[in-house]
């Protein structure tokens, strides 16, 4: 891989990339010694996620101290609140598996510009394996081109997904999805990193993936990666709506079409009556958007964008 033929800011965030990455394999080395907090149930963070989102922080905000940051252990407490360009972090996507020593898990880093992400950064430190893209540029694995699979038929595709694990998912929703798409396809994977999955769709491993449940940090760098290998990212309707709205769907574009039309009826893009509603305890937020009884049927719409520039998450 040739750095000096990559855009600046993309240098920079694969610097920050690959120190935490040595971060985290240092760490690997000795998993028994790890602090392990939990957040929620079934939803960890230790001291090695908070350690190598600051040696990110402090690598990005180092090259373009007027940037701002969005990072999953700090949120927007670092940085120019008031950027138009946004660092969207994850320090470590898989910290599950990393504390059972299972070796799926990345750093995830992309730059958005005015709520649109520009670069992308990848890494996965087990495997040495560089994921990363420049908008208009196309996608690469270290120094190879990607381009998503070919296969056109849903019963030759294998898909990629992620099981619902915190407190107040609706398991019997995903239940039916997973049942639908599983006796459609060739097999169905769960490794447990959701920016590795999306890297993954568009190395053209998988044909397509889908989740639900997931944070911008989670799908920001993978989400440029899919689209610059060719292929399609949208929410379970296929609109382009799907950063902040905790579901995505990726895939080549034969076989996404084919899941949006299975995906569809179990979509949570946010809806009009939604916004209007007074909230609703969690589990009830997570039924398909089917089951709530309303008045007048709808068209999905955007949330109102916040400080950041970004779409406000829900």
């Amino acid at each position: 891989m040739l750095q000096t033929s990559l855009h600046p800011m993309l240098n920079v965030a694969i610097k920050a990339a690959r120190a935490a990455g040595a971060l985290i394999n240092r760490a690997s080395l000795d998993l028994e010694a790890l602090r392990i907090n939990t957040k929620s149930p079934n939803d960890f963070v230790t001291e090695v996620d908070h350690a190598c989102e600051g040696v990110i922080i402090e690598t990005l905000l180092g090259a373009y101290p007027d940037h701002g940051i969005l990072a999953e252990e700090s949120g927007r407490t670092h940085g120019n609140k008031n950027s138009d360009y946004v660092w969207i972090i994850d320090p470590l996507d898989g910290t599950t598996n990393f504390i059972h020593g299972f070796p799926v898990y990345c750093v995830s880093i992309a730059l958005a510009f005015r709520g649109k992400i520009e670069q992308a950064v990848v890494y996965d430190p087990t495997r040495n394996d560089l994921f990363y893209a420049t908008k208009g540029r196309g996608a690469f694995l270290n120094d190879k081109r990607l381009r998503v699979s070919k296969r056109t038929r849903m019963s030759d595709a294998l898909i990629g997904t992620g099981f619902p694990f915190r407190r107040g998912d609706n398991f019997k929703r995903y239940v039916k999805m997973f049942e639908e798409v599983m006796q459609q396809c060739a097999g169905l994977r769960r490794p447990g990193a959701a920016a590795l999955d999306l890297c993954y769709v568009a190395a053209g491993y998988y044909d397509a993936f889908f989740e639900t449940g997931l944070q911008p940090w989670d799908v920001a760098a993978g989400s440029l990666i899919v689209s610059e290998a060719g292929g399609l990212i949208g929410n379970f309707t296929g609109e382009a709506d799907y950063l902040h709205q905790r579901e995505v769907l990726a895939g080549n574009p034969k076989i996404y079409a084919q899941l949006v039309s299975i995906l569809a009826p179990y979509t949570r893009v946010i809806k009009e009556e939604d916004l209007a509603a007074p909230a609703a305890p969690a589990v009830a937020a997570e039924a398909p958007a089917a089951a709530a009884p309303v008045a007048k049927k709808r068209a999905p719409v955007r949330i109102k964008k916040d400080e950041t520039g970004l779409d406000s998450p829900i």
